[in-house]
């Protein structure tokens, strides 16, 4: 245990860089810090193949510049909010570890968005959204971790998939549903229906797509 706890060390403290597909500052669109300004990171990579995703741009990590933490962390301090999404892509297929210790010690709030998929969730967070897909399990580690479980519906049966999950996490956890973009019109009715039986869930939109804002 001890040797693997120093070869972990050792990755962590040669993680300097990260393919950054995007960094931008706007409002939160989804979940329970909807409306709040934010500086989100996307990073490049993913391997889990969700059919319907509105970034299959950042599936390929090496098709974006790898930055330097530094620079990352430089760039968000040129605005005034203090709140840092670290998303993807899958961006725990990197080690944060840096990244996140950068963002607090310059003063940000670190929030991560992932399917869990990954075998560590490496990096300190004050907020993890816990978005699982079908299309790949979950790590279980994942579970006691997240404050917050949002899931896309797509289709009647995600609603049985979303509850699926609800036994393993902590009491606290925040409990989202979140209509897939194009299906709005068929599922967010549904949604509706769901939540006012379901108490217990609350609904999550993308605001920033009806404001047309990034």
């Amino acid at each position: 245990m001890l040797l693997e706890q120093n070869q972990q060390t050792t990755i962590e403290s040669t993680t300097t860089s990260l393919p950054v597909m995007e960094a931008f500052y706007t409002l939160q669109g989804e979940g329970a810090h909807s409306g709040r300004a934010a500086y989100f990171i996307r990073l490049g990579g993913c391997d889990v193949g969700c059919f319907w995703c509105d970034v299959k741009e950042s599936w390929d990590a090496d098709l974006h510049p790898k930055l330097s933490i530094q620079s990352i962390v430089d760039s968000a301090l040129q605005y005034p909010g203090r709140m840092a999404v670290i998303t993807g892509g899958e961006p725990l297929m990197h080690d944060l570890t840096g990244l996140t210790s950068a963002l607090q010690a310059a003063g940000f709030q670190t929030n991560i968005e992932t399917s869990g998929v990954c075998q560590a969730v490496t990096g300190s967070w004050d907020w993890i959204c816990f978005s699982p897909k079908k299309f790949k399990a979950p790590n279980p580690d994942i579970y006691n971790k997240a404050d917050e479980l949002k899931v896309i519906i797509y289709n009647q049966s995600d609603f049985a998939f979303a509850e699926s999950f609800v036994p393993h996490l902590r009491p606290d956890c925040r409990l989202f549903l979140q209509t897939e973009w194009g299906r709005s019109n068929e599922m967010l009715p549904r949604i509706v229906e769901y939540v006012k039986d379901h108490p217990q869930w609350q609904i999550s939109l993308q605001t920033h797509k009806y404001m047309d804002i990034p």
